[in-house]
C-alpha cells in the first residue's frame, strides 16, 4: 500500500449501486436546495417534490456523481 494506507498505482473503480460519492466540488448545490426547499415548503412530503428530486439526480448522473441510468429505473415516468 501506499502512504496512509493507500493503493499506489491501484485504479479506482467506480461505486457500487446505491453508494453516493459525496458532492465536495457542489456541482449539484442548487438542485439540492430546490429538493431541500420543497420538503420544507410541502411538510416532508417527497411525494409532492418528486420534480426537484428528479433534476436532482439527472444534475448528479450528467456531473459522475452517481452511475447513469434511466430515471423509469429510478422510479421516475416519462
Amino acid at each position: 500500500g501506499g502512504a496512509f494506507g493507500g493503493n499506489r498505482g491501484a485504479r479506482p473503480v467506480p461505486p457500487e449501486k446505491g453508494v453516493f460519492p459525496l458532492d465536495h466540488m457542489h456541482l449539484c448545490d442548487l438542485e439540492k436546495k430546490g429538493y431541500l426547499d420543497c420538503l420544507k415548503e410541502k411538510g416532508h412530503t417527497s411525494q409532492k417534490c418528486r420534480q426537484f428530486s428528479r433534476k436532482y439526480l439527472e444534475c448528479r448522473m450528467e456531473k459522475n456523481l452517481m452511475a447513469k441510468q434511466e430515471m423509469s429505473e429510478l422510479g421516475f415516468g416519462k
